[in-house]
Protein backbone atom coordinates (compact mmCIF):
# COMPACT_ATOMS: atom_id res chain seq x y z
CA UNK A 1 0.00 0.00 0.00
CA UNK A 2 1.54 3.64 -0.89
CA UNK A 3 2.13 6.14 1.53
CA UNK A 4 -0.83 7.83 3.72
CA UNK A 5 -0.79 11.95 2.43
CA UNK A 6 0.71 14.48 4.82
CA UNK A 7 -1.67 17.12 3.34
CA UNK A 8 -5.07 15.13 3.24
CA UNK A 9 -5.10 11.80 4.57
CA UNK A 10 -8.51 11.10 2.65
CA UNK A 11 -6.72 12.00 -0.94
CA UNK A 12 -4.22 10.63 -3.29
CA UNK A 13 -1.74 13.60 -3.68
CA UNK A 14 2.18 13.84 -4.96
CA UNK A 15 2.83 13.65 -1.06
CA UNK A 16 2.33 9.84 -1.14
CA UNK A 17 4.77 9.40 -3.97
CA UNK A 18 8.48 7.60 -3.34
CA UNK A 19 10.47 10.50 -1.85
CA UNK A 20 13.35 9.40 -4.22
CA UNK A 21 11.43 11.35 -6.79
CA UNK A 22 10.87 14.10 -4.76
CA UNK A 23 13.80 14.47 -3.29
CA UNK A 24 15.21 14.40 -7.12
CA UNK A 25 12.92 17.28 -7.75
CA UNK A 26 13.69 19.33 -4.60
CA UNK A 27 17.79 19.95 -5.74
CA UNK A 28 16.64 21.62 -9.49
CA UNK A 29 18.71 24.25 -10.10
CA UNK A 30 16.69 26.70 -12.86
CA UNK A 31 19.76 25.32 -15.41
CA UNK A 32 19.01 21.79 -14.77
CA UNK A 33 14.99 22.60 -15.35
CA UNK A 34 15.65 24.20 -18.86
CA UNK A 35 17.85 20.58 -20.16
CA UNK A 36 14.42 18.41 -19.23
CA UNK A 37 13.17 19.59 -22.18
CA UNK A 38 13.09 16.88 -24.50
CA UNK A 39 11.57 15.60 -27.92
CA UNK A 40 7.77 15.76 -27.56
CA UNK A 41 8.48 18.46 -24.05
CA UNK A 42 9.87 21.83 -24.39
CA UNK A 43 10.20 24.22 -21.62
CA UNK A 44 10.76 27.99 -21.93
CA UNK A 45 11.74 30.30 -19.77
CA UNK A 46 10.15 34.50 -20.25
CA UNK A 47 12.21 37.24 -18.07
CA UNK A 48 9.63 39.66 -17.77
CA UNK A 49 5.85 39.37 -17.02
CA UNK A 50 5.18 41.34 -19.96
CA UNK A 51 6.53 39.36 -22.19
CA UNK A 52 5.35 35.95 -20.34
CA UNK A 53 1.89 37.12 -20.87
CA UNK A 54 1.71 38.47 -24.20
CA UNK A 55 3.32 35.04 -25.38
CA UNK A 56 0.19 33.80 -23.38
CA UNK A 57 -2.34 35.66 -25.49
CA UNK A 58 -0.53 34.98 -28.98
CA UNK A 59 -1.55 31.17 -28.58
CA UNK A 60 -5.63 32.33 -28.60
CA UNK A 61 -4.76 34.63 -31.89
CA UNK A 62 -2.64 32.56 -33.42
CA UNK A 63 -4.84 29.82 -32.92
CA UNK A 64 -7.97 31.80 -34.45
CA UNK A 65 -6.26 32.82 -37.21
CA UNK A 66 -6.03 29.47 -38.17
CA UNK A 67 -9.39 28.48 -38.37
CA UNK A 68 -11.93 28.83 -41.27
CA UNK A 69 -15.78 28.11 -41.96
CA UNK A 70 -14.86 25.04 -43.54
CA UNK A 71 -12.02 24.23 -41.50
CA UNK A 72 -12.64 25.24 -37.52
CA UNK A 73 -10.49 25.42 -35.00
CA UNK A 74 -9.73 27.02 -31.99
CA UNK A 75 -8.26 26.65 -28.12
CA UNK A 76 -9.02 25.97 -24.68
CA UNK A 77 -8.44 28.48 -22.29
CA UNK A 78 -8.12 28.35 -18.51
CA UNK A 79 -9.16 31.37 -16.05
CA UNK A 80 -5.74 30.96 -13.75
CA UNK A 81 -3.73 32.56 -15.25
CA UNK A 82 -6.06 35.77 -16.34
CA UNK A 83 -3.86 38.38 -16.90
CA UNK A 84 -3.50 37.22 -20.91
CA UNK A 85 -7.24 38.23 -21.53
CA UNK A 86 -7.22 41.53 -21.87
CA UNK A 87 -4.17 41.60 -24.04
CA UNK A 88 -5.66 39.20 -26.72
CA UNK A 89 -8.57 41.71 -26.65
CA UNK A 90 -6.26 44.18 -26.86
CA UNK A 91 -4.03 43.18 -29.58
CA UNK A 92 -7.07 42.07 -31.90
CA UNK A 93 -8.59 45.57 -31.85
CA UNK A 94 -5.59 47.41 -32.14
CA UNK A 95 -3.94 45.07 -35.25
CA UNK A 96 -8.06 44.59 -36.56
CA UNK A 97 -7.88 40.92 -36.79
CA UNK A 98 -10.38 39.60 -37.90
CA UNK A 99 -11.41 35.95 -35.22
CA UNK A 100 -14.69 35.73 -36.21
CA UNK A 101 -14.03 31.92 -37.23
CA UNK A 102 -12.25 30.56 -34.15
CA UNK A 103 -13.51 28.37 -31.45
CA UNK A 104 -12.80 28.76 -27.58
CA UNK A 105 -13.62 26.11 -25.22
CA UNK A 106 -13.37 27.12 -21.31
CA UNK A 107 -11.80 24.28 -19.58
CA UNK A 108 -13.82 23.93 -16.44
CA UNK A 109 -16.69 26.25 -13.91
CA UNK A 110 -17.63 26.16 -10.50
CA UNK A 111 -20.35 23.78 -9.73
CA UNK A 112 -22.94 24.27 -7.09
CA UNK A 113 -26.06 23.20 -5.75
CA UNK A 114 -26.52 20.74 -8.30
CA UNK A 115 -25.53 23.18 -11.62
CA UNK A 116 -22.74 25.90 -13.01
CA UNK A 117 -22.39 28.64 -10.82
CA UNK A 118 -24.37 31.38 -12.76
CA UNK A 119 -22.56 34.37 -13.88
CA UNK A 120 -23.78 36.37 -11.36
CA UNK A 121 -21.34 34.23 -8.85
CA UNK A 122 -18.05 36.56 -7.81
CA UNK A 123 -15.75 33.73 -8.76
CA UNK A 124 -17.67 33.15 -12.07
CA UNK A 125 -15.16 32.09 -14.93
CA UNK A 126 -17.82 32.62 -17.49
CA UNK A 127 -17.94 35.60 -16.47
CA UNK A 128 -14.19 36.23 -15.67
CA UNK A 129 -13.60 35.21 -19.31
CA UNK A 130 -15.73 37.45 -20.72
CA UNK A 131 -15.73 41.02 -19.23
CA UNK A 132 -11.85 40.08 -19.34
CA UNK A 133 -11.89 39.55 -23.10
CA UNK A 134 -14.46 38.65 -25.55
CA UNK A 135 -16.94 41.32 -24.48
CA UNK A 136 -13.65 43.43 -25.04
CA UNK A 137 -13.57 42.47 -28.79
CA UNK A 138 -14.53 44.61 -31.57
CA UNK A 139 -17.94 43.48 -32.35
CA UNK A 140 -16.87 42.92 -36.04
CA UNK A 141 -13.91 40.87 -35.77
CA UNK A 142 -15.10 38.59 -32.76
CA UNK A 143 -16.73 35.42 -33.00
CA UNK A 144 -20.02 34.66 -32.80
CA UNK A 145 -21.88 33.56 -29.06
CA UNK A 146 -21.71 30.11 -30.80
CA UNK A 147 -18.55 29.35 -31.17
CA UNK A 148 -17.91 30.57 -27.25
CA UNK A 149 -18.34 26.91 -25.44
CA UNK A 150 -18.88 27.16 -21.56
CA UNK A 151 -19.20 24.07 -19.57
CA UNK A 152 -22.73 23.57 -17.73
CA UNK A 153 -24.44 20.93 -16.28
CA UNK A 154 -26.23 20.47 -19.14
CA UNK A 155 -24.14 20.11 -21.73
CA UNK A 156 -21.17 18.22 -20.95
CA UNK A 157 -21.35 15.36 -23.52
CA UNK A 158 -21.96 17.95 -26.34
CA UNK A 159 -19.27 20.08 -25.11
CA UNK A 160 -16.75 16.91 -24.67
CA UNK A 161 -18.11 15.72 -28.68
CA UNK A 162 -17.19 19.46 -30.26
CA UNK A 163 -13.51 18.50 -29.53
CA UNK A 164 -14.07 15.90 -32.04
CA UNK A 165 -15.57 18.28 -34.95
CA UNK A 166 -13.41 21.28 -34.26
CA UNK A 167 -9.46 20.89 -34.18
CA UNK A 168 -8.22 22.05 -30.64
CA UNK A 169 -5.00 23.36 -31.38
CA UNK A 170 -4.09 24.04 -28.12
CA UNK A 171 -5.52 23.49 -24.48
CA UNK A 172 -3.85 26.16 -22.40
CA UNK A 173 -3.72 25.99 -18.78
CA UNK A 174 -2.25 26.72 -15.15
CA UNK A 175 -1.00 24.51 -12.73
CA UNK A 176 -2.84 24.39 -9.32
CA UNK A 177 -0.91 22.94 -6.14
CA UNK A 178 -2.34 19.76 -6.20
CA UNK A 179 -0.27 19.40 -9.62
CA UNK A 180 -4.09 19.33 -11.53
CA UNK A 181 -4.48 21.15 -15.07
CA UNK A 182 -7.96 22.51 -15.37
CA UNK A 183 -10.06 20.88 -12.10
CA UNK A 184 -8.10 17.45 -12.94
CA UNK A 185 -7.83 16.41 -9.21
CA UNK A 186 -6.12 13.46 -7.74
CA UNK A 187 -8.89 11.12 -6.25
CA UNK A 188 -10.00 10.24 -2.69
CA UNK A 189 -9.04 7.16 -1.29
CA UNK A 190 -12.11 5.05 -1.35
CA UNK A 191 -13.29 2.32 -2.88
CA UNK A 192 -11.10 0.37 -5.71
CA UNK A 193 -8.56 3.24 -5.20
CA UNK A 194 -7.95 3.04 -1.59
CA UNK A 195 -4.82 1.55 -1.51
CA UNK A 196 -3.82 2.80 -4.89
CA UNK A 197 -4.73 5.83 -7.21
CA UNK A 198 -6.64 4.88 -10.44
CA UNK A 199 -3.98 3.52 -13.36
CA UNK A 200 -2.47 6.36 -15.57
CA UNK A 201 -4.70 5.01 -18.68
CA UNK A 202 -7.78 4.56 -16.71
CA UNK A 203 -7.23 8.47 -15.50
CA UNK A 204 -6.52 9.06 -19.02
CA UNK A 205 -10.05 8.05 -20.09
CA UNK A 206 -11.77 10.39 -17.90
CA UNK A 207 -14.22 12.66 -19.88
CA UNK A 208 -15.94 15.97 -19.01
CA UNK A 209 -17.53 15.68 -15.63
CA UNK A 210 -18.52 17.20 -12.18
CA UNK A 211 -15.59 16.58 -9.73
CA UNK A 212 -14.80 17.14 -6.35
CA UNK A 213 -11.90 19.06 -5.48
CA UNK A 214 -9.02 18.24 -2.74
CA UNK A 215 -8.65 19.99 -0.09
CA UNK A 216 -5.52 21.63 -1.40
CA UNK A 217 -7.43 22.92 -4.51
CA UNK A 218 -9.87 24.46 -2.46
CA UNK A 219 -7.52 26.22 -0.22
CA UNK A 220 -5.59 27.77 -3.18
CA UNK A 221 -8.47 28.54 -4.79
CA UNK A 222 -9.33 30.76 -1.56
CA UNK A 223 -5.92 32.22 -1.48
CA UNK A 224 -5.65 33.13 -4.99
CA UNK A 225 -9.18 34.19 -5.76
CA UNK A 226 -11.46 34.72 -2.20
CA UNK A 227 -8.96 36.61 -0.34
CA UNK A 228 -8.99 33.32 2.36
CA UNK A 229 -12.43 32.26 2.94
CA UNK A 230 -12.53 29.06 2.17
CA UNK A 231 -15.94 28.62 3.27
CA UNK A 232 -17.02 31.00 -0.08
CA UNK A 233 -15.25 28.80 -2.05
CA UNK A 234 -17.42 26.17 -3.80
CA UNK A 235 -16.28 21.92 -3.56
CA UNK A 236 -16.94 20.73 -6.41
CA UNK A 237 -16.37 21.96 -10.62
CA UNK A 238 -16.99 21.14 -14.45
CA UNK A 239 -13.94 20.09 -16.04
CA UNK A 240 -13.16 19.49 -19.19
CA UNK A 241 -10.74 16.00 -18.74
CA UNK A 242 -7.64 14.19 -19.89
CA UNK A 243 -10.09 12.60 -22.87
CA UNK A 244 -10.61 16.01 -24.20
CA UNK A 245 -6.95 16.71 -23.38
CA UNK A 246 -5.55 14.09 -25.50
CA UNK A 247 -7.87 15.49 -28.84
CA UNK A 248 -5.85 18.67 -28.57
CA UNK A 249 -2.95 19.38 -30.77
CA UNK A 250 -0.52 20.90 -28.15
CA UNK A 251 -0.70 21.11 -24.20
CA UNK A 252 0.84 24.45 -23.29
CA UNK A 253 1.07 25.50 -19.36
CA UNK A 254 2.24 28.86 -18.34
CA UNK A 255 3.78 29.20 -14.56
CA UNK A 256 4.02 32.53 -13.60
CA UNK A 257 4.86 31.52 -10.13
CA UNK A 258 1.00 32.41 -8.58
CA UNK A 259 -0.47 29.26 -8.81
CA UNK A 260 1.87 27.05 -7.46
CA UNK A 261 5.00 26.93 -5.79
CA UNK A 262 8.86 26.30 -6.52
CA UNK A 263 9.02 23.11 -5.67
CA UNK A 264 5.67 22.07 -7.54
CA UNK A 265 6.81 23.41 -11.19
CA UNK A 266 10.01 21.46 -10.47
CA UNK A 267 8.24 18.35 -9.73
CA UNK A 268 5.93 18.23 -12.37
CA UNK A 269 8.99 19.20 -14.93
CA UNK A 270 11.05 16.75 -14.07
CA UNK A 271 8.17 13.89 -13.73
CA UNK A 272 6.92 14.61 -17.60
CA UNK A 273 10.50 14.94 -18.53
CA UNK A 274 11.50 11.57 -16.90
CA UNK A 275 8.37 10.19 -18.27
CA UNK A 276 6.94 9.25 -14.48
CA UNK A 277 3.63 8.83 -14.91
CA UNK A 278 0.91 8.47 -11.59
CA UNK A 279 -2.49 9.42 -11.52
CA UNK A 280 -1.87 10.79 -7.85
CA UNK A 281 0.22 13.58 -9.82
CA UNK A 282 -2.76 14.17 -12.96
CA UNK A 283 -0.08 16.79 -14.44
CA UNK A 284 2.28 13.92 -14.88
CA UNK A 285 -0.01 12.13 -16.89
CA UNK A 286 0.91 14.84 -19.33
CA UNK A 287 4.44 12.81 -20.26
CA UNK A 288 2.77 10.58 -22.62
CA UNK A 289 1.35 13.49 -24.53
CA UNK A 290 2.81 13.53 -27.93
CA UNK A 291 3.29 17.57 -27.90
CA UNK A 292 3.71 19.45 -24.31
CA UNK A 293 5.28 23.09 -23.61
CA UNK A 294 5.84 24.43 -20.34
CA UNK A 295 6.22 28.42 -20.24
CA UNK A 296 7.84 29.74 -17.03
CA UNK A 297 8.54 32.93 -15.86
CA UNK A 298 12.05 32.84 -14.92
CA UNK A 299 12.14 35.07 -11.61
CA UNK A 300 9.45 32.69 -10.33
CA UNK A 301 11.57 29.83 -10.42
CA UNK A 302 13.33 30.87 -7.53
CA UNK A 303 14.89 27.99 -4.84
CA UNK A 304 13.59 25.08 -2.57
CA UNK A 305 15.87 26.09 0.09
CA UNK A 306 14.05 27.13 3.35
CA UNK A 307 13.89 30.56 4.21
CA UNK A 308 12.59 31.85 7.24
CA UNK A 309 10.58 35.13 6.83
Amino acid sequence: MRKVSTIAPEWWDYTTLDEEILKDAYKLNEREILKLSRPGFVIKFYDTLESFYLAEAMEYINCWRQSTSDDPSGICGPVGPTEQLPIVAQVINEMQIDVSNGHFWAMDEWYLDGKEVPDTHPLSFTRTDLELCFNRIDKKLRMPDENLHFLTSNNIKEFSELFKQVKCLIMQGGQGEVKHWAFNDPLKRIGKYKDFPPEPQEYRNFKARVVELHPLTIIQNARTSGRGAIFKVPIKAITVGPFETWKSEKVSIWHPGTHDNQFGIRLTSYMISKRIVDSAVPMSLLADHPNVQFNFYRPAIGTCEPEMH
